[in-house]
């Protein structure tokens, strides 16, 4: 399957649904209550910038059609990563979401001096992902005032063009795309304006899928089991202040130091504090500080990745 861009023809269907859905009949017009439908993440799923939630995106409500599209920025010492997408649901029960991702990498060229790879410099990743979820029990505003979590299964296939670093994917064994899947519960105390989500996901993925998926041995192959979780307070009814953590398999620090590499591959949670602004129903706001920790730390000399993280939504 050749890797979408954001010309490519459901891209241009979700964003006119997004369009039509603030005048066409059966799409949502009132909505739900602000910031409790979350954000869009890095990926495209509804939750907050870098896990999802058991939420359904979109304004949708029961019986109506949703969508949305969202735009992030994030900048680290050494990388920067651009992600835009845009979701469509169904019945507060259903969201299928698509988010196309640009990693600028260009530290990579510096792994020309272990092996003649080719990596140009300047390199860019760029990785599409296509998302599924859907909330299997439970209501978060509905449930708010009972112990009941709503639930919610969901699976993100992801295929990465890795452009000059292909060569360096082929040493460590790692395959260009992946999938996967996860089950989140979120529950919403709302007389206290909490939120507590859990999502526990197994996936292959290194760095999220931007270097890939697995790794030969005597690095990690097959899919583990990796946890995240969020926590968010509404100040108000507009604003919220939250935490993120999310676990990464380090599926390539074993083939890196069979290799003489020591942990030059090794991978780090990811973990953010962030505040969401929702100055209507249709637009929403998000700042973070984010910590990725080491990516491929040999190139960066063992630099921490943190920096700013700013995304924009609109749903309908």
């Amino acid at each position: 399957m050749a890797a979408m861009r954001m010309h490519h023809p459901i891209f241009r269907t979700l964003l006119a649904a997004a369009a039509l859905a603030s005048v066409a009949p059966g799409w949502a017009e009132t909505g739900k209550l602000l910031l409790t439908g979350g954000v869009s993440s890095v990926t495209g799923s509804a939750g907050g910038g870098i896990t999802p939630w058991a939420v359904v995106g979109t304004n949708a409500t029961e019986g109506q059609w949703g969508a949305s599209a969202f735009a992030t920025r994030l900048v680290t010492q050494d990388y920067a990563l651009t992600s835009r997408g845009a979701a469509l649901a169904w019945n507060d029960r259903i969201e299928f979401s698509l988010a196309q991702q640009e990693f600028n990498a260009a530290p990579a060229a510096a792994l020309n001096a272990i092996a003649p790879f080719g990596v140009a410099p300047g390199l860019r990743l760029r990785m599409d992902v296509v998302g599924l979820k859907l909330r299997v029990a439970g209501d978060a505003v509905l449930d708010a005032d009972t112990w009941v979590p709503q639930l919610a299964i969901g699976l993100e296939h992801k295929r990465l063009d890795p452009g000059t670093l292909a060569p360096v994917l082929a040493f460590v064994g790692a395959d260009t795309q992946g999938t996967d899947v996860y089950v989140s519960a979120t529950k919403l105390i709302l007389d206290r304006g909490l939120l507590l989500s859990a999502t526990l996901r197994a996936t292959r993925a290194n760095q999220n899928g931007l270097l890939g998926f697995g790794a030969r041995a005597p690095g990690r192959g097959r899919h583990s089991l990796q946890g995240e979780v969020s926590a968010a307070w509404l100040l108000r009814r507009d604003l919220a202040v939250g935490a993120e953590l999310r676990m990464q398999p380090d599926n390539l620090q074993a083939t890196g130091r069979a290799a003489g590499l020591g942990a030059a591959l090794r991978a780090d949670p990811w973990a953010d504090l962030f505040i969401a602004w929702a100055p209507s129903k249709h637009l929403s706001f998000t700042l973070a500080w984010a910590h990725l920790g080491r990516i491929v730390p040999g190139i960066t000399d063992g630099r921490r990745q943190r920096g700013v993280y700013l995304s924009t939504q609109v749903a309908f």
